[in-house]
């Protein structure tokens, strides 16, 4: 079971408490996009083995928004991060880095 820490809250919870929203750092197209790009926003995922960025919501708390950066074949959780961030935090870019060397990098 997944545990993961509200970086809103501060509340350290399993995954009951909270709602996985798919991939994090998507572009999210608005009123006006192409077909094309709605295709590509909606059905256009990528599904890593390995290091993937994740929005939560804590549900069952302060019912906010939030990122995770996890591990999908250990579920090893590598930090959690405000949904308001464009991109993953540098320090936590740089802690995955040191537990996998062989992480290639944050793609968007």
């Amino acid at each position: 079971m997944l545990h993961l820490t509200c970086p809103n809250c501060g509340q350290m919870v399993d995954e009951t408490d909270l709602h996985a929203g798919g991939q994090a750092h998507i572009t999210r197209h608005g009123a006006g996009a192409s077909d094309a790009d709605f295709e590509d926003y909606l059905f256009m995922r990528k599904n890593p083995k390995g290091v993937h960025f994740e929005r939560w919501r804590h549900v069952y708390g302060c019912g906010k928004w939030f990122h995770a950066a996890r591990c999908t074949t250990t579920l090893q959780v590598f930090g959690t991060y405000s949904a308001q961030t464009l991109t993953p935090p540098k320090p936590l870019i740089t802690k995955i880095k040191k537990l996998r060397p062989e992480w290639e990098g944050f793609e968007k």
